[in-house]
């Protein structure tokens, strides 16, 4: 089994650095995805109401045999369902779908601020929480504005936030403000949904260390201490992308990967506009 590598929360429990992203996983398939990655190594999941396919992660955990409390399962709180009454009950209905009395990391799905429901939806959140439903608790596409005005309001902060980040999106700004915090950041379409696949700078880091595109691009998360969600369905990428961990980026690789960052580079929606 591959030997996977754990950053701890500011909550103290301890969240492995690469999962597998079920985002556009067909949900008549993702029971068997998951039961592939688990088998391959994989100790976390990363799911979402909005994916649909809750239900089949549940049933992969399930068929492989690994024992709940060695997983970290995360899913997460859809726009049409903020507010504080309205986020216990999708979180309930969740937790059905996926068939397990608690999730490890549960999530705002995104701030959606037009409708200035995510402060009530977090207070609920902090709820499940204290009620151990939740391990931990947590954001994703939040951006300072949204994270200090929760915080404030609270005084609770988010054990994660998770974000586009890639060597085309850096977000160092937010990324800063997350270090400072306390804040684990977790990267989604870590591989710039494939666009960087064939970029060659990462080319010729990967020929240098007898590595693929995307595990170097993966490694790099790793080496910057973030937690990494990339997404396959393909067994044999599935694998690969856990086999990162016997090889290091050196300080060339990091400056070269570091100069992709660009302005234009996000893919997703704008958390300022969305939702």
């Amino acid at each position: 089994m591959t030997d996977q590598t754990f950053l701890t929360l500011n909550d103290g429990r301890r969240m492995p650095q690469v999962g597998l992203g079920v985002w556009q996983s067909p949900a008549e398939t993702t029971a068997d995805t998951v039961a592939t990655a688990l088998a391959a190594g994989y100790l976390a999941i990363d799911t979402a109401a909005a994916y649909r396919n809750e239900p089949g992660v549940g049933e992969g955990v399930k068929r492989s045999g690994v024992a709940r409390d060695k997983l970290f399962i995360t899913t997460k709180l859809w726009n049409e369902n903020q507010g504080h009454d309205a986020a216990l009950a999708a979180f309930d209905k969740s937790l059905a779908r996926l068939g397990m009395d608690y999730v490890d990391l549960y999530l705002i799905h995104w701030p959606a601020p037009t409708q200035n429901l995510y402060l009530e939806s977090w207070k609920a959140l902090i709820r499940l929480r204290e009620e151990g439903r939740a391990k931990s608790i947590g954001v994703s596409n939040f951006a300072i504005p949204h994270l200090e005005r929760i915080i404030g309001e609270t005084g609770v902060t988010p054990a994660a936030n998770q974000i586009e980040l890639h060597p085309r999106w850096q977000q160092a700004q937010l990324r800063a403000f997350h270090a400072a915090k306390g804040i684990a950041t977790t990267s989604w379409s870590p591989l710039g949904q494939g666009r960087l696949l064939d970029d060659p700078v990462i080319g010729q880091i990967a020929a240098k260390h007898g590595k693929t595109a995307a595990q170097v691009i993966i490694r790099w998360h790793v080496d910057l201490g973030l937690t990494v969600i990339p997404k396959s369905v393909t067994p044999a990428r599935i694998v690969a992308n856990l086999q990162v961990f016997d090889f290091a980026l050196d300080a060339e690789d990091l400056k070269a990967i570091a100069g992709l960052d660009a302005a234009d580079g996000r893919i997703g929606p704008d958390p300022a506009k969305f939702g």
